[in-house]
């Protein structure tokens, strides 16, 4: 978005989809809410955020997307229990969505949320399931496919709830104006 937006106004809509999704995990009933960065704890935004919800704060490490989410399950899900990862950037994502997904984590082994663009915008287990984020072409429209197989491969039984679509490109930004989930003054 930085090409569209320019560098500051970049930041300010990451911004506002962080504060969006934290507002959608928060308003999940029991959920127990933390936010894993990839930049520095310390950032002013970061903070302010976690204080904000009530939130704990944890880095993200790993070599690659996949690496660093099943990092985030391994370092949570001690116990058996639903763990949800939900990326910042799908404004049109719900509540209801991660309440669906939850109840699915009831039944099956995991859950995922698909992205119209071929990958998924959330991924949920209740342990975790190293399977799922080997071998898969990250950054890529196999994202989906690949899970899918990696799943059927290693008998994980996987729930899909319908597909949305998340912001990459400056078309994702204009369909999130268009549907007013995104707050344009705060980008200029």
């Amino acid at each position: 978005m930085i090409p569209r937006l320019g560098v500051a106004g970049a930041a300010r809509l990451q911004q506002q989809l962080t504060t969006m999704t934290l507002q959608r995990a928060c308003s999940l009933p029991d959920a127990s809410v933390t936010l894993w960065v990839a930049g520095p704890l310390d950032d002013p935004f970061v903070r302010d955020a976690a204080r904000t919800f009530g939130v704990a704060l944890r880095s993200q490490h790993g070599d690659d997307l996949g690496d660093r989410m099943l990092n985030a399950f391994e370092a949570t899900l001690d116990v058996p229990c639903p763990m949800l990862l939900i990326g910042t950037d799908c404004p049109a994502q719900t509540v209801a969505d991660l309440e669906r997904a939850r109840l699915m984590l009831q039944s099956f082994d995991a859950a995922l949320q698909p992205a119209e663009d071929g990958g998924y915008v959330l991924i949920g287990t209740k342990r975790p399931q190293r399977a799922l984020f080997k071998n898969v072409p990250w950054g890529t429209e196999r994202v989906l496919e690949a899970t899918r197989r990696q799943a059927a491969r290693h008998g994980i039984s996987l729930a899909e709830l319908p597909a949305t679509w998340d912001l990459d490109r400056p078309a994702d930004l204009d369909r999130a104006l268009e549907r007013g989930l995104i707050d344009e003054a705060t980008l200029e």
